[in-house]
């Protein structure tokens, strides 16, 4: 047959896949990621999600690049080690540390109140209760990830809410109402201990904030 007829019977100078591409289709679907474009977002999300749900010492970067459907050298071009991609994902938005010294700056009679709502919240929103469910599971197990949290806590916090208080030992003050704090989300959100793991918002904060109040505004020994 000549090779104009060959043409006009397919549509193309090669014949057509006889499942229509579907065979094409699956091989890209299920392939690699193509390109870097939301490939590294993509990345930090399964990061995060890891290191939330098994810590530290179980999070791998091969589980991780597998999440995100890509290879784990890749991982390592954007982040270079499990431990840079770690304190990565322990970055909070700006507002965080923006907030906590407005707080402490406000009207002191309700400072235990805001506050302890405030740190509540942190734990229910996607963005800031991932990276605090990671750092609080990958702690106990690697001294790397309790130096990186040390870190995020003394400078992004406490310092800067020191900074901007005018309460008298403003360093001992704000660790007791911390711990207080993460405790209780320990409690919570770690160990799912009950009945503050079912308990609503508004009722945790007012059985805690009481105590964080105390903390911050009434006399030390």
């Amino acid at each position: 047959m000549p090779r104009s007829s060959t043409r006009e019977a397919t549509g193309r100078g090669r014949s057509a896949p006889e499942d229509g591409g579907a065979t094409a289709r699956r091989t890209h679907a299920g392939g690699r990621r193509a390109g870097q474009s939301g490939t590294r977002d993509a990345v930090l999300i399964a990061a995060r999600q890891s290191f939330a749900r098994q810590g530290y010492a179980g999070t791998t970067i091969r589980a991780i690049a597998s999440t995100a459907g890509v290879d784990p050298a890749l991982v390592l071009h954007f982040f270079g080690s499990k431990d840079a991609l770690f304190a990565t994902c322990l970055a909070f938005p700006q507002d965080v540390a923006d907030t906590v010294p407005r707080i402490l700056a406000g009207p002191a009679r309700t400072v235990g109140e805001r506050l302890t709502r405030f740190y509540f919240e942190l734990w229910e929103r996607p963005e800031t209760g991932q990276p605090l469910r990671a750092m609080f599971r990958s702690v106990a197990s690697n001294e790397d990830a309790a130096r990186m949290a040390h870190e995020f806590i003394g400078s992004h916090l406490v310092a800067r809410a020191a900074e901007a208080s005018n309460y008298d030992r403003v360093d001992l003050r704000l660790t007791l109402a911390g711990g207080q704090l993460a405790g209780v989300m320990y409690a919570r959100h770690i160990v799912a201990v009950a009945p503050l793991a079912t308990m609503s918002l508004d009722d945790l904060v007012r059985h805690v904030a009481p105590s964080v109040q105390r903390y911050l505004t009434g006399t030390l020994p």
